[in-house]
């Protein structure tokens, strides 16, 4: 079994000492969905949404809380973060986000492209609750990372 980074050899929980790591250009993509009404998707489409522009607002959210994953997830490190996009495409009966973090640091930003993602989707709910509260968020994950000693990675096609 691997051992687990995390966690110091009394089994206690720790944050993960990276200061002897060499700094890379890391990048993670992650994606997810939320299916809806087709009444909560014309008016996210038609711009008719109550509370105003959907993907504005769940753009700015999502690159929020990519800078904010080191306060939100107890043993992330906080990154000094290069760049983070969010971006939407529709599907049917959903729309689906995908974010995009990057950097050159010493770990990891996969949890940063995951949040994103995930807090544009919890912010469209927040959005369209008001035409459909029965909106699902589901398939949250990490499509591909690159950099660092693990190099890289892609999701195996769903």
């Amino acid at each position: 079994m691997t051992k687990l980074t995390h966690l110091d050899e009394s089994g206690a929980a720790r944050m993960v000492d990276v200061g002897a790591k060499a700094e890379t250009a890391r990048k993670a993509v992650a994606t997810g969905r939320i299916r809806m009404s087709p009444e909560a998707l014309a008016a996210i489409r038609d711009g008719d949404v109550p509370k105003g522009d959907v993907f504005a607002a769940a753009r700015i959210a999502g690159i929020m809380a990519a800078k904010k994953t080191g306060e939100l997830i107890p043993l992330c490190h906080p990154l000094s973060l290069d760049a983070v996009t969010v971006n939407f495409t529709f599907e049917e009966g959903a729309v689906r986000a995908t974010s995009t973090a990057s950097l050159t640091g010493k770990t990891g930003i996969e949890m940063e492209a995951m949040t994103a993602t995930s807090i544009a989707l919890l912010t469209i709910y927040d959005m369209a609750k008001a035409i459909d509260k029965g909106m699902v968020i589901e398939g949250v994950r990490l499509l591909a990372k690159s950099g660092g000693k693990s190099g890289d990675w892609h999701a195996p096609e769903e």
